[in-house]
């Protein structure tokens, strides 16, 4: 028997010009990552994890596809592309993801061009924005 978070996905790829988007995320432990990113997202895992790589899907099958990939290396530095999560509650969205093992990286919310945001880090320091509009 699958588990919810491990089942067939019925699957609408994510286009771009030429094929898929995938968005790939580096992390030391698949199943760690894996555990984290289907709670953030409420995506599902695409099946069993190879050891160097689990697929993430959105449990109803629309939308882009996250790869884990398991990396020896650690995080250095900046991350130059990130995923930002767009809300209408900062302050509980942001809590929910701390709860389930993020890190905020901001004290304060970040107010710039009309949105307020919190930085915050994976289990693996991979930097990612919960972020809401102002009113």
């Amino acid at each position: 028997m699958q588990s919810e978070q491990s089942r067939p996905v019925p699957r609408t790829v994510h286009p771009y010009l030429a094929g898929e988007m995938v968005i790939v995320i580096d992390c030391a432990d698949t199943a760690r990552s894996a555990a984290f990113w289907t709670a953030v997202l409420g995506y599902v895992t695409a099946g069993p994890s190879n050891g160097h790589y689990a697929a993430l899907l959105p449990a109803n099958g629309t939308g882009i596809e996250v790869l884990l990939q398991q990396v020896p290396d650690s995080k250095h530095g900046k991350n130059r592309v990130h995923i930002d999560l767009r809300t209408s509650d900062l302050a509980a969205e942001t809590e929910r993801v701390v709860s389930l093992g993020a890190a905020r990286l901001t004290s304060e919310p970040l107010i710039e061009d009309g949105l307020q945001w919190h930085v915050c880090a994976d289990p693996d320091g991979n930097e990612f924005c919960v972020l809401q509009p102002l009113a």
